[in-house]
């Protein structure tokens, strides 16, 4: 291989999303959950995906993996994941050996990814089947050294059937299951929402060095501002299943452009201080109608609207080196 090619793949993004439009059929018409999305997630880092509740996320996510369930449908765009290839038009065969093997998921409720009939260690011996591992015994070794690193008694889980487990140990069984083929690609979709505070903290803390030791690139699908802001390198905000503003954390965490991403920073609650500083979003986040308008999806609820945002939808737009909004206030000098 050459140094130029070594160079080229060193420095690719781990996956280049690229005009991707999902839409989901209801009795009103078509849905736009995510609609013309470009993206590039960058390999050995953590992203960060925000947004409230129906903002496009996890469907975006999905969409990566091409596993987006009825009645939803992606209707355009490419996926190219590093080493694969464009998940939405490989045979369905090698879509399915990349999940897992290229490609790990932590879901939300981990049980939702758990065969309730099956005892975890048959679950691991499964999964090496489904993806042709040779040697199972080294599978179950892996299993019971991950198990022992995300701080559980291997032996104990890998006997049990998840309802024997609880909600914290259930999501650390799911992280076993995303990284015991060596996946290098890994996605948590709101993997700590349903845990305590101390347990997601264990979680989480658990994630980055995992990360950090295993060179993995790590995407977290999350609401929860303090989170991405304590954990990842870049920031991708979502509303209406659009990108409104992507950068490095810190700094849009510190700098918001976005009227929508201000918003969800002032609404993040203070442990000192005046509680009063936290500021609700004013509205509903949005529902079909929105969906379907010809303008910005945020124009009702945003404070700085102008007719303009009514009437056509802007465009994300690098405003620096490294940073991009969807704003008209923002990336308009007209």
């Amino acid at each position: 291989m050459s140094a130029e090619l070594k160079h080229k793949q060193a420095t690719a993004p781990a996956v280049q999303v690229r005009g991707l439009n999902v839409v989901y059929a209801t009795n009103q018409g078509d849905l736009p959950a995510v609609r013309q999305v470009d993206l590039d997630i960058e390999a050995r880092k953590i992203t960060g995906i925000i947004g409230e509740s129906g903002s496009g996320k996890s469907t975006l996510v999905m969409a990566m993996m091409n596993a987006v369930g009825k009645p939803g449908q992606i209707v355009s765009g490419s996926v190219e994941v590093l080493g694969v290839g464009d998940m939405l038009s490989i045979d369905r065969e090698r879509q399915r050996k990349a999940r897992g093997k290229e490609l790990g998921l932590v879901f939300q409720a981990a049980q939702n990814s758990l065969n309730p009939l099956r005892r975890i260690g048959h679950q691991v011996l499964d999964l090496g089947r489904s993806h042709d591992v040779k040697d199972l015994r080294d599978l179950l070794r892996k299993a019971k050294d991950l198990l022992t690193r995300l701080g559980m008694d291997a032996d104990r889980v890998l006997a049990s059937y998840q309802h024997e487990l609880s909600g914290g140990m259930r999501q650390r069984v799911g992280i076993m299951f995303a990284l015991i083929l060596d996946a290098k690609i890994v996605i948590l979709d709101e993997a700590t929402t349903a845990l305590d505070m101390l347990s997601q903290a264990s979680v989480l803390e658990i994630v980055r060095e995992l990360h950090k030791e295993r060179g993995l690139t790590t995407i977290l699908v999350t609401h929860d501002m303090g989170v991405v802001a304590d954990m990842a390198d870049r920031v991708v905000v979502m509303y209406g299943g659009e990108i409104v503003e992507e950068g490095p954390s810190e700094f849009v965490l510190s700098h918001p452009a976005h009227p929508y991403t201000q918003g969800l920073v002032r609404a993040i609650p203070r442990i000192s201080g005046d509680i009063d500083r936290a500021v609700p979003l004013q509205g509903a986040p949005a529902d079909l109608k929105t969906y379907l308008e010809p303008g910005c999806p945020f124009y009702q609820r945003c404070p700085v609207a102008m007719p303009k945002c009514q009437e056509s939808r802007p465009t994300s737009l690098a405003v620096s080196q490294d940073r991009k909004v969807a704003c008209f206030k923002v990336t308009d000098h007209d």
